[in-house]
C-alpha cells in the first residue's frame, strides 16, 4: 500500500514537472485524479510529503493547475474538477496555504466556475467533440441531456453537467475564504465579487439541473464572508458587491433579481445598522440605480421597482432624504424626470403616513407628501409628452390612493386647491391645468387627463367647476377611441356622484349621442351607462314613490316658487332634472335611438315603466291634495316621453286605467282652454303648450300598447280621436299623434290585414274629404272678400267679430291643410285628385302667369300675403304627396326648387330643404340637377337654414345620394369659416371624421381649385371652360374675396383644415401642385399678379407653402404614436426610417422644382415692383430654414445666384429685427421709468410671435433694439441738456464765418460742385447686420 501511495506522489511530482511543456492536456485529467486521490487519504505523512515535493516546485504546481483551470476541454469540466482538486488541497490538513495560493490561480478558478455555467453549444468543443463521438454514441448524451434540461441540438458533451460538482467548489470556496483573507489581493476580491455576482444570472440556463434556491444560498454566504474587516475595507467591498448586483437588480422579474434584492435588503442592509460607513455606501445605492436605469418603459418600471424594495428597506430619515432626491431629479434631465415621476406614487403608497405633522397654528402642512404632489404637478405641465401622460396617470393614482382616509382627503384637497364644496387659492392652478391637459395634443396626455379628472371627481363629490365639465363633455368628441372612452368614464363617474342640474345637462348633452359612434364598444358603453345612470336611477325613484306616501311640508306656498322646490326634493337622485333633459331637442332623438337598442337587446325591466307611472300619479296626487287646480297640473316634463318611448317594449307593464284617465284629463284640459275666463288666460296659454306636447306623447303610449288594450275601450278611444281630427283645431304635433294613434287602433280592431286596410282607407278618405271642403271653403271666402285692414276695427264691432271669424277659419285651412299631409304619410295611396288642386292654387297664388289665373279663377287672391302661414303649410303638404307619387313629384320638383330659390321666408326655406332632401332619396336622377340650388341654402341668412342644410347633405353625402363632384365640395368650404359656432363645429366633424375616412383623396384633388374659387380668381386652367366660369360668377355668395387680414384668415383656416386631412405623401404633391400651378402660372404670366385676385391667390400660396402643417419633418406623422408606442414598450425605427424617406422626398422635390421657380418669380415681382416680393422673401425664407447647410449643394451650379439669394434673406431678415425693434422701442416709451428694459423684451416677443424657425433672428432683435434703445437715450439726454429746448437753427448760432473758395465773392446760395462731388463718393456704411 505505501508503494502505491508513493508511486501516486511521484507521478504527481512528474506530472507538475512535465505539465507545463506538453501540448496534449491528457496528462492534466491524470494529474488532477492522481491529487484527488492522494488528497482522499487520511495519512498526515504522506501529505506532509506531498506539501513539501510541491513547496520545492510551487511556481511549477500553480502554473500546471492554472493552465488546467482555464482548460476549455469538455465544456470546462476538467477545468472545474481542477479547481476542486485545487480547492480541496487548501483545505487538507496542515496546508500551507499561502505558498500555493495565487492570484492568478485564483483568477483561473472564479473563471472554470463562468465557464462551466455557461451554455454549451455543439460548436464549443472544437475538435475534442470529434474524439467524443463514439461515447456520445453509448448513450452517454442521452443521460447528460436529461440532466442538464436541454433540448437534443443544444447538449452534446461528453459527461453533461453536473450540478453536484458545482455545489462542492462553491462550498469548498466558501470554506476557503474563512482563513484566506483577500485585503491583499484587491483585484482577487474584485473578480470574486463579480463572478459570484454573475453565477444567479449564468445558473438560469441550467433550469432542471440545479437547485436554485441552494444555489443562491451558497453564493449569499460567499458574498456575506467578504464584507468582514478581514478582506479589507468593508464599505469599499460592499459598494464593489452593489455596483456588481446592478444588472440584476434592473433585469426582469426573475430568481436572479430576487436574489439580489433579497441580498441587498436583508444582509448588507442589516449589517449597515452599525457601520455608518457601510450605511453611506447603502442609501447611495438607489440615487445610483436612477442614473443606471434604462429609458424604455418596461425595463424602466422593473428599476423603479427595486429602487423601491431598497428605499422600503432603508431608515426613515435615509427614505425622507432619498424622497429630497427625488423630488430634486423632477427638475432634471428627461430621463431623471420620468423616472421621478414614476417613483412618487410608489413612494407615497409604501412608505408610511407621507402627509406627516400639520401645524394647526396656520393651517400648513410640512409633510414630504407635500412636495411629492407638487413636483407631480409640476410636471404635468413637462416640456415631454410622455412625462406629461405620465405624471396625470400617476397624480391620479396618488389621487385615488390618498382618498381612502378623512383626513389625507381633507389634507389632498387643501393642496390640490380645494377645501370641501368652496375653491381656494390654488383651485384656479389645478382647474387651469386640467383645462389645457384635456385639450392637449398629445393622445396620451388627454386621456391621462382624463383619468385624473375620474379621481378627483370621486375625491370632490363630483363638484367640478363647468369649463372642467364642458372640456369632458368635448372630449367625448375626440378622433381617438380611446380618448372618447376615457371621457365617457370620467363624465359618468362626476354623474353617478353628483345629482347637481349642471353635470345631469353636461352627461345628457355628451354622453347619450355617443351611440351614434362607428365605434362598437362606445356604443354598448354609452348603452351600459345610460341603463345604469337614468334608467336604474329612474326605476330606484320610483320604488321609493311606491314604498312610502310623499308629503309636502306644512308652511308650504302654493304661489310661489318654493313649491316646486318642494316638490322637486321628493324625487330622489335629481329624478325630475333628469326627466326634464331628457326631453330636450337636442337629447332626444339619441334618447329613442339607446331605448331602441335596449329593447331589442330585452335589457329594460319593467320596473322602469311602473317607476315613471308612479312619478306621474304621485306627482297628481300631491297636486290635489293641496287643493290645487287640475286644470293648471302638468306632468313631469319628460316622463310621458320617456314612457312612450319605453312603452314599446314593455306593453304589458303599462295599466289602461293609467292611460285612460290622463287621456281624458288631457282631453278635459283640451276643450277647456277656450272656455276659461280672462283671468286665467295666462296660466292656460302657459300650460296649453305643455299639454299639447303630453297629449302626443300618450298618443303614442297609447299606440305601443294598442294590442294590450280591450277591444269596446280602444274602438271607444278610436271614434274620440277620429271626432277630435275631424275638428281641425289640433296642434300640428297633435295631428300626427292622433292621426298614427288611430291607424294602429284599426289594425287593432280588424280581425285580418285586408279589413284594416279597409278601414283605414274608410277614415282617411273621410278625413281628407272634410278637409278639402275646409280649404276650399276658405279660398273662395278669401278671393270674394277682399278685406281692408287699413283701419284698426273697434273691439265687439260687427267688423271686429267678422275678422275673428276670418282668423278662426285660417286657423281651421290650416290645419285641415296639414291634416291632409299626415294622412297621405300613413296611406300613400290615398285619392289626392281633388285636393292636388287646390294646393296648387294656393302655392301658385302670387304667380303672375295669366295662364294659371285663368285656369283657376280662385288665384287671384294672392295667398302668399294674406295667409302666409295656408301658404307654407300648402308647401308642405304638397311634398308630402309627391313622395307618394312620382308622377306628380315630376312636375312640381321645378317648381320646389324655384320657390326654394326666391323665397323670403326663413321657415319655408328651411321645409323645402327639407322636402328637396327627401325627393334626392326617392327621386335621385330628377333631383340631381337641382344639387347647386340645394347647396345655395349653405349661405342663406338664416343660420337655421344653413344648419338644416348642411346636415342633410351630409347625410345624404355619407348614403352616397349625392356625390362629392362638381361645386358641392367648394361650397361645403364655407361652412369651416360661418359665423355659426355649431356650424363650425360639424363642418370640424364632417372633415376631420367622416371624409377623411369616406373620401380621403378629396382635399388634396380639390385643393389648389379651392384656392382659385375662394379667391374668385378666374385663371385656373382647370376651370376654364364656361360653365365653371359661369357658376363662380353668379355665385360669389361662396367667396372670401378680398386681401385684407380677416379674409386672409378665414381662408388660411380652410387651407389648414384641408391639409390636415392629408397623408404625407399628399402633402408632398400638394407641395409640388402648388409651386407648378400657381408659381410657375405667375411666373409665366399665365396668372396675372395685377389684379387683386391673382394678388390673393399668390400670397395664400406662399402662407400655405410656408405653413408648418405642410412642412414634414422627421417625425411627422408619428410624434403622437411614438409616445403610444413608447407607453407599450414597441419600436418606432420603422417610423423613424418612413420619416426619414419622407424628408429626403421633400429635399429632392425642394432642389428640383422649388428653387428655379422662386427665383424666376422673385425677379418678376422685383421687375413689377410688387409688394408680394416680402411675402415670397419670407416663404422662401422659412423653406430654407432646414436646408441652410445644404443651400450651396442646392445651388451648385450657380454660386453668383447663391450668393444673392443668401444675401438678400439676409437684408430682409435685418430689416425685420429693426421694424420689430422699433415696434418694441414704440411700446415700452410710455413704461420706460418702470421697466427700463421692457423695449428689448417686447422686442424679442415679437420675433417669438413670428411664425419664424430661426434661432439666431431673436437676438438680431434684441440686439437692433438696444441700438435703437440707445439712440432714443441719447436723443433724450441732449433734450434734457438744452433745458427742453429745440436746437436753434444754424444761422442763429454764433459760429465764425468762412470764406467762399472763390474769395470773398458773393455765394449764389448753392452748395459747391466740389462738396456735391464728396457726398457722392462718400461710402455707404452698412450695420453689422446687413453685413
Amino acid at each position: 500500500m505505501d508503494e502505491e501511495e508513493n508511486l501516486l506522489l511521484a507521478r504527481i511530482i512528474a506530472g507538475i514537472e512535465g505539465g507545463g511543456t506538453g501540448d496534449d492536456e491528457s496528462h492534466y485529467h491524470e494529474l488532477v485524479a492522481d491529487l484527488k486521490s492522494l488528497l482522499s487519504t487520511d495519512d498526515d505523512e504522506l501529505l506532509n510529503r506531498l506539501y513539501v515535493s510541491l513547496s520545492s516546485t510551487a511556481s511549477s504546481f500553480l502554473r500546471c493547475f492554472s493552465a488546467a483551470m482555464d482548460s476549455p476541454v469538455e465544456s470546462g469540466r476538467l477545468a472545474i474538477l481542477a479547481s476542486e482538486a485545487y480547492l480541496s488541497l487548501l483545505l487538507s490538513t496542515n496546508c500551507p496555504v499561502f505558498t500555493f495560493f495565487s492570484p492568478v490561480a485564483f483568477l483561473s478558478l472564479l473563471g472554470s466556475v463562468r465557464r462551466y455555467l455557461k451554455p454549451r453549444l455543439r460548436e464549443d468543443s472544437g475538435a475534442s467533440s470529434q474524439g467524443n463521438k463514439k461515447k456520445r454514441g453509448r448513450g452517454g448524451s442521452r443521460k447528460n441531456d436529461r440532466n442538464l434540461g436541454r433540448g437534443d441540438g443544444d447538449e452534446t458533451e461528453e459527461g453533461g453537467f453536473d450540478a453536484k460538482l458545482v455545489f462542492r467548489v462553491l462550498e469548498r470556496l466558501g470554506s476557503v475564504l474563512g482563513f484566506v483573507h483577500l485585503d491583499r489581493f484587491p483585484d482577487s476580491l474584485k473578480s470574486l465579487v463579480q463572478a459570484v455576482s454573475e453565477i444567479p444570472l449564468l445558473a438560469l440556463e441550467h433550469p432542471g439541473a440545479l437547485n436554485y434556491d441552494k444555489l443562491m444560498e451558497m453564493c449569499g454566504r460567499i458574498l456575506g464572508g467578504v464584507l468582514s474587516s478581514d478582506h479589507g475595507d468593508v464599505s469599499l467591498t460592499a459598494a464593489e458587491i452593489l455596483k456588481s448586483l446592478t444588472p440584476l437588480l434592473l433585469m426582469g422579474k426573475h430568481q436572479a433579481r430576487s436574489f439580489a434584492l433579497g441580498f441587498v435588503s436583508r444582509k448588507i442592509m442589516g449589517l449597515a445598522r452599525d457601520n455608518s460607513e457601510l450605511k453611506k455606501v447603502v442609501c447611495n445605492l438607489p440615487k445610483f440605480l436612477v442614473h443606471k436605469a434604462p429609458e424604455k418603459a418596461e425595463p424602466r418600471g422593473f428599476a423603479v421597482e427595486a429602487i423601491l424594495e431598497i428605499v422600503k428597506a432603508m431608515g426613515v430619515e435615509d427614505q425622507l432624504e432619498f424622497v429630497e432626491f427625488v423630488m430634486k431629479m423632477g427638475q432634471g434631465k428627461s430621463n431623471l424626470r420620468i423616472l421621478a415621476v414614476d417613483l412618487i406614487p410608489l413612494l407615497v403608497s409604501s412608505l408610511g403616513n407621507p402627509f406627516g405633522s400639520i401645524s394647526s397654528e396656520n393651517g400648513v402642512e410640512d409633510s414630504w407628501g407635500l412636495g411629492c404632489l407638487d413636483a407631480l404637478v409640476q410636471r404635468c405641465s413637462d416640456s415631454s409628452a410622455l412625462i406629461r401622460a405620465r405624471a396625470l396617470s400617476n397624480l391620479a393614482q396618488v389621487v385615488g390612493f390618498l382618498s381612502g382616509e378623512e383626513r389625507s382627503r381633507s389634507i389632498l384637497k387643501q393642496a390640490l386647491g380645494f377645501t370641501g364644496g368652496e375653491t381656494s387659492e390654488g383651485k384656479g392652478r389645478i382647474t387651469d391645468l386640467l383645462k389645457k391637459r384635456c385639450v392637449d395634443e398629445k393622445a396620451a396626455t388627454r386621456r391621462a387627463a382624463l383619468l385624473l379628472v375620474t379621481k378627483l371627481t370621486s375625491l370632490l363629490g363630483g363638484c367640478f367647476d363647468v369649463s372642467i365639465l364642458k372640456t369632458m363633455g368635448t372630449s367625448c368628441s375626440d378622433p381617438l377611441i380611446s380618448i372618447r372612452k376615457a371621457a365617457i368614464s370620467a363624465l359618468s363617474e362626476a354623474f353617478r356622484i353628483c345629482t347637481d342640474e349642471i353635470v345631469t345637462t353636461e352627461w345628457l348633452h355628451s354622453v347619450p349621442r355617443m351611440v351614434m359612434d362607428n365605434e362598437t364598444s362606445i356604443q354598448e358603453e354609452c348603452e351600459n351607462v345610460f341603463h345604469e345612470l337614468v334608467l336604474e336611477r329612474i326605476s330606484r325613484a320610483g320604488n321609493s314613490l311606491s314604498q312610502g306616501s310623499a308629503s309636502l311640508p306644512d308652511n308650504w306656498n302654493s304661489s310661489s316658487k318654493d313649491l316646486d322646490r318642494d316638490i322637486e326634493a321628493l324625487f330622489p337622485e335629481g329624478v325630475l332634472v333628469l326627466l326634464r333633459e331628457l326631453c330636450n331637442s337636442e337629447v332626444s332623438p339619441w334618447v329613442k335611438k339607446i331605448c331602441g337598442s335596449l329593447g331589442k337587446k330585452k335589457q329594460l325591466k319593467p320596473r322602469v315603466a311602473l317607476a315613471l307611472q308612479s312619478i306621474i300619479k304621485e306627482s297628481e296626487s300631491l297636486w290635489l291634495n293641496r287643493s290645487m287646480p287640475i286644470n293648471k297640473w302638468t306632468a313631469p316634463a319628460g316622463a310621458w316621453f320617456l314612457l312612450s318611448e319605453v312603452s314599446v317594449y314593455l306593453p304589458k307593464s303599462v295599466e289602461w286605467e293609467f292611460l285612460h284617465h290622463h287621456w281624458q284629463l288631457l282631453d278635459k284640459n283640451d276643450s277647456q282652454e277656450g272656455t276659461d275666463g280672462q283671468g286665467d288666460e295666462e296660466g292656460v296659454e302657459c300650460n296649453s303648450s305643455t299639454w299639447a306636447g303630453d297629449r302626443v306623447f300618450l298618443l303614442q303610449t297609447i299606440s305601443n300598447v294598442s294590442l294590450q288594450l280591450p277591444p269596446e275601450p280602444a274602438a271607444d278611444l278610436a271614434d274620440n280621436l277620429l271626432k277630435k281630427i275631424e275638428k281641425f283645431n289640433l296642434h300640428s304635433a297633435e295631428v300626427d299623434a292622433h292621426v298614427k294613434a288611430l291607424k294602429t287602433l284599426c289594425v287593432k280592431k280588424a280581425c285580418i290585414p285586408k279589413d284594416s286596410d279597409v278601414l283605414v282607407k274608410k277614415w282617411v278618405d273621410q278625413v281628407l274629404s272634410k278637409a278639402s271642403k275646409v280649404t276650399e271653403k276658405y279660398i273662395e271666402g278669401i278671393s270674394s272678400n277682399n278685406l281692408s285692414f287699413a283701419t284698426p276695427a273697434m273691439l265687439g264691432s260687427r267688423r271686429s267679430k267678422k275678422l275673428d271669424s276670418v282668423s278662426k277659419k285660417l286657423s281651421k285651412a290650416i290645419t285641415a291643410v296639414y291634416t291632409i299631409g299626415s294622412c297621405v304619410i300613413i296611406y300613400p295611396s290615398a285619392d289626392t285628385t281633388k285636393i292636388v288642386p287646390l294646393l296648387h292654387t294656393v302655392i301658385t297664388s302670387g304667380n303672375s302667369d295669366s295662364k294659371l289665373k285663368n285656369k283657376l279663377p280662385q288665384a287671384n287672391a294672392c295667398l302668399k300675403q294674406k295667409a302666409p302661414l295656408l301658404y307654407s303649410q300648402s308647401w308642405l303638404t304638397m311634398a308630402k304627396i309627391c313622395l307618394a307619387d312620382g308622377k306628380l313629384a315630376k312636375r312640381y320638383i321645378p317648381l320646389f326648387a324655384q320657390e326654394l330659390e326666391k323665397s323670403d321666408c326663413a321657415a319655408l326655406r328651411n321645409n323645402l330643404v327639407v322636402a328637396m332632401t327627401d325627393f334626392c332619396v326617392h327621386y335621385t336622377a330628377m333631383i340631381e340637377c337641382y344639387i347647386p340650388k340645394i347647396t345655395k341654402r349653405l349661405r342663406d341668412p338664416c343660420e337655421v337654414v344653413r344648419r338644416q342644410t348642411f346636415i342633410l347633405l351630409s347625410r345624404l353625402l355619407q348614403r352616397d345620394y349625392v356625390k362629392w363632384r362638381g361645386v358641392l365640395f367648394l361650397r361645403f368650404l364655407l361652412s369651416l369659416v360661418d359665423e355659426s359656432e355649431k356650424i363650425r363645429r360639424l363642418a370640424d366633424f364632417l372633415f376631420g371624421n367622416i371624409l377623411k375616412v369616406k373620401a380621403p383623396l378629396l382635399a388634396y384633388n380639390s385643393f389648389v381649385e379651392a384656392i382659385y374659387v375662394l379667391n374668385d380668381c378666374h385663371a385656373h386652367n382647370g376651370h376654364n371652360n364656361s360653365d365653371s366660369k359661369q357658376s363662380r360668377t353668379k355665385d360669389q355668395a361662396f367667396t372670401i374675396r378680398g386681401n385684407d387680414e380677416r379674409a386672409r384668415s378665414k381662408r388660411m383656416q380652410i387651407y389648414v383644415t384641408l391639409l390636415k386631412q392629408m397623408a404625407p405623401e399628399h402633402l408632398l404633391a400638394t407641395f409640388a401642385k402648388l409651386c407648378a400651378e400657381v408659381l410657375a402660372a405667375a411666373s409665366d404670366g399665365m396668372l396675372n399678379i395685377e389684379d387683386v385676385t391673382g394678388q390673393s391667390v399668390l400670397q395664400d400660396a406662399f402662407q400655405i407653402l410656408a405653413c408648418k402643417e405642410i412642412r414634414l419633418s422627421v417625425s411627422r406623422g408619428s410624434s403622437s404614436e411614438t409616445v403610444e408606442m413608447e407607453e407599450e414598450g414597441g419600436d418606432s425605427n420603422a417610423a423613424a426610417a418612413k420619416g426619414k424617406a419622407i424628408t429626403q422626398a421633400v429635399r429632392k422635390g425642394l432642389i428640383q422644382n422649388t428653387i428655379p421657380i422662386f427665383i424666376e418669380l422673385k425677379r418678376l415681382l422685383e421687375s413689377k415692383n410688387s409688394p408680394l416680393t416680402g411675402s415670397l422673401m419670407d416663404c422662401l425664407r422659412v423653406l430654407l430654414k432646414d436646408y441652410k447647410n445644404e443651400i450651396e449643394e442646392m445651388l451648385i451650379a450657380d454660386k453668383q445666384l447663391q450668393k444673392e439669394l443668401v444675401y438678400d434673406m439676409q437684408k430682409h431678415e435685418a430689416a425685420k429685427a429693426r421694424s420689430m425693434a422699433n415696434q418694441g422701442v414704440g411700446c415700452g416709451t410710455s413704461h420706460r421709468s418702470r421697466e427700463p428694459e421692457q423695449p428689448t423684451t417686447a422686442a424679442a416677443a415679437a420675433a417669438r410671435e413670428e411664425n419664424v424657425r430661426d434661432s439666431g433672428l431673436e437676438s438680431r432683435v434684441v440686439s437692433a433694439a438696444a441700438d435703437a434703445m440707445a439712440a432714443k437715450a441719447a436723443r433724450s439726454v441732449l433734450r434734457e441738456v438744452n433745458g427742453g429746448a429745440a436746437t436753434p437753427p444754424l444761422s442763429a448760432m454764433s459760429v465764425p464765418k468762412l470764406r467762399s473758395s472763390l474769395g470773398g465773392g458773393k455765394q449764389s446760395g448753392r452748395p459747391s460742385a466740389d462738396v456735391l462731388e464728396s457726398l457722392r463718393r462718400r461710402p455707404t456704411f452698412m450695420s453689422d447686420d446687413d453685413n
